[in-house]
């Protein structure tokens, strides 16, 4: 049996953020990250759009956001590895998050809380919009915010960056599939592979991602999350524009990302969402749901190609949307990062840095208990507004 002080289950993008920051606090310190695909091809990091953004409504997942662009400033310093520095292509075009009257107060209120903790973000009204994009029909629109400095990278880089990294401080990388979490007088003692063999581990960290409720249940822990399929679907329209719109989210929660000339990503939740690890990409999805509303709002979408796409999960946790985050009241050991419903690629590097404290029992550097496990038991659900989850 190997001994380790962490376990991960699962070995994706908070997996080896929070091993990273794990190592640069103790050196010393055993770490098995266990991954069953180590291709990453259905992970959520790599089926996901890339963004990070400011605008919440939940103070914490602001400092987050603040805490993950100090980490980005200086990533491919950090992760270097034998002078080999990965390249985040990290592109500034900003979000905007488009409302109707209906729900202009409650942005306004969120734009001043994420004023209020030093981020740029600023009103645009309707006459505002229709100067800056005149292609986008705001007759329904009261107004907008917009974060100039969000954007997006790629997802792949940031996660390699951070498993080489991890590898190279000394982190063991195991590709294999856990079947069992040990454990014994309410402490987790390891886990169990399918191979047979057996981790010994003070820790088990459940980082599994869509797959971490059934990591979960596996010990009597039972997480109000399910993994659901959400489409991005890629198009070339006739509006051409010769510079990158900001990443558009519409009143009704569909977003369009401009990849580059006439070329962009939309997607949205839908009603047909299925529940479950389907993978398989539904073209008509796209007729069905997202083109009129397209054309709605921007009115040359009425004439567009769709060319591609891909189906990925979402972990949505339907308590209240949020992560879950920290150790299970009930089982020492047992420590979750799960239910990021979506906006769990862009919140690795404080979620990381949180978990580090939470493990070596020091004075968080980030405070996130808000988030604890300890919610789902007292019934105390911490929401976002619902039309900022993307």
């Amino acid at each position: 049996m190997t001994q380790y002080d962490v376990i991960f289950v699962g070995g994706g993008v908070m997996a080896c953020a929070t091993a990273y920051h794990l190592l640069k606090a103790d050196p010393n310190l055993q770490l098995a990250i266990v991954e069953k695909d180590p291709t990453y091809e259905k992970s959520s990091t790599m089926l996901s759009d890339g963004n990070i953004r400011i605008q919440f409504n939940v103070k914490e997942n602001i400092l987050i956001s603040q805490y993950g662009y100090k980490v980005l400033a200086t990533f491919a310093e950090d992760m270097a590895v034998r002078g080999d520095k990965p390249n985040i292509l990290f592109r500034g075009e900003g979000n905007l998050f488009l409302v109707n009257e209906a729900n202009r107060e409650g942005a306004q209120a969120g734009m001043r809380l994420q004023q209020s903790q030093g981020c740029e973000v600023e009103w645009l009204d309707a006459a505002q919009l229709n100067e800056r994009y005149p292609f986008i029909d705001t007759s329904t629109i009261a107004g907008g915010t917009f974060s100039p400095k969000d954007g997006t990278m790629d997802p792949n880089t940031v996660l390699q960056g951070y498993k080489n990294k991890s590898i190279d401080l000394g982190a063991k990388y195991i590709v294999g599939d856990v079947v069992t979490i040990n454990v014994a007088d309410k402490q987790v003692q390891g886990v169990t592979l399918a191979d047979g063999q057996t981790l010994s581990g003070k820790f088990v960290v459940n980082s599994a991602g869509a797959w971490g409720t059934a990591i979960a249940k596996n010990i009597g822990v039972n997480l109000p999350v399910e993994a659901t399929m959400r489409h991005v679907f890629h198009f070339e329209s006739k509006l051409s524009l010769d510079y990158v719109l900001p990443l558009v989210v519409f009143p009704t929660g569909l977003y369009i990302h401009h990849e580059n000339g006439n070329h962009f990503l939309a997607g949205k939740s839908l009603p047909v969402d299925k529940k479950g690890f389907d993978f398989t990409f539904n073209r008509q999805l796209f007729t069905d749901y997202l083109w009129e509303e397209l054309a709605e709002y921007i009115p040359e979408f009425e004439h567009l190609k769709l060319l591609d796409g891909w189906a990925g999960l979402y972990a949505v946790n339907s308590f209240d949307g949020n992560a879950i985050l920290g150790e299970w009241p009930e089982l020492k050991g047992f420590v979750l990062a799960n239910g990021f419903s979506g906006h769990g690629f862009q919140q690795c590097h404080a979620v990381g840095a949180y978990l580090r404290d939470i493990i070596l029992g020091t004075k968080p550097e980030l405070d996130l208990s808000i988030f604890s496990p300890e919610r789902l038991l007292t019934g105390k659900p911490v929401h976002e507004n619902a039309h900022k989850i993307v």
